[in-house]
């Protein structure tokens, strides 16, 4: 966490003078899906068409929309500005988790944001069209959907991140919907570890994907967030981990994405001089 620092104080004192970037609502059709799905970009005020730019897929939590993250934190115009990278937001249903459900065909959000929703952006939008360009995170639910997403389409993304997310499913059987799109645990345990992030682990390699990992002291998935930590480590898969006082709320989220952001332009920066 040290090394944000200054870059950190650097962003607080830029987020008061940087010229707001521009925020689209977008409506992008799903051929897996069958519908129109809303998702919000945000564009830094320096876009004018003729640089490639990184984006950023942000992933809201359960219960939410394509602009919770707009419309409950002040700052993510600024950070777009700041750190020159669009920010995209896509609509991932009341609680989809972000799988392409093995037994509900309506729901194939993993399809829709890691194939879909990247080509509609980079047909669309001037942008660095390569892993090495895009980075994918989000909060809670959202949280469990960037690491998810990420492990499994490692072609697509080249970084992912956790804020506050729910990485192991399987200690919450009746919560948040998810046995409506995988089914009663006591029934189809096969697909409750296959559909979880503790069990994507066997995907990775060291060094092969920029992983950064934030949750609260206090927060009810702090204890899976650190079993996610010990068992990266043990198969030495490198990772940002930090750990701040806080609970599952969205004081914790505003202040969380600023790190990410700082994380994810490191990484872009590094891959694409």
């Amino acid at each position: 966490m040290k090394r944000f620092n200054l870059a950190f104080f650097l962003i607080l004192f830029f987020i008061n003078t940087a010229h707001p970037a521009k925020v689209d609502t977008l409506s992008v059709y799903s051929t897996s899906m069958d519908k129109e799905i809303k998702s919000v970009i945000v564009k830094p005020e320096s876009y004018k068409g003729d640089k490639s730019l990184p984006v950023l897929y942000l992933l809201h939590g359960y219960s939410d929309s394509y602009n919770g993250w707009i419309k409950k934190t002040t700052s993510l115009k600024e950070l777009a500005d700041i750190h020159e990278m669009f920010i995209v937001c896509p609509d991932g249903g009341f609680d989809s988790w972000y799988w392409d459900s093995p037994i509900d065909p309506s729901y194939q959000y993993e399809t829709f944001i890691s194939e879909e929703l990247i080509k509609w952006i980079d047909n669309n939008y001037n942008t660095i069209a390569s892993r090495e360009g895009r980075a994918i995170t989000g909060l809670s639910m959202g949280g469990h959907g960037g690491l998810y997403l990420g492990f499994r389409n490692q072609d697509v993304f080249g970084a992912c991140g956790s804020m506050s997310g729910g990485v192991d499913i399987r200690p919450f059987p009746n919560n948040w919907g998810m046995k409506k799109y995988i089914g009663e645990q006591s029934e189809n345990p096969d697909n409750w570890n296959n559909y979880t992030v503790m069990g994507m682990l066997h995907l990775l390699k060291p060094g092969d994907l920029s992983i950064i990992i934030d949750c609260g002291k206090d927060d009810f998935f702090y204890e899976v967030n650190e079993a996610l930590h010990r068992e990266l480590l043990y198969r030495n898969i490198p990772h940002d981990y930090i750990i701040r006082p806080g609970v599952h709320n969205w004081d914790y989220w505003a202040n969380a994405i600023k790190f990410q952001l700082l994380f994810f332009n490191e990484f872009f920066t590094s891959h694409n001089q």
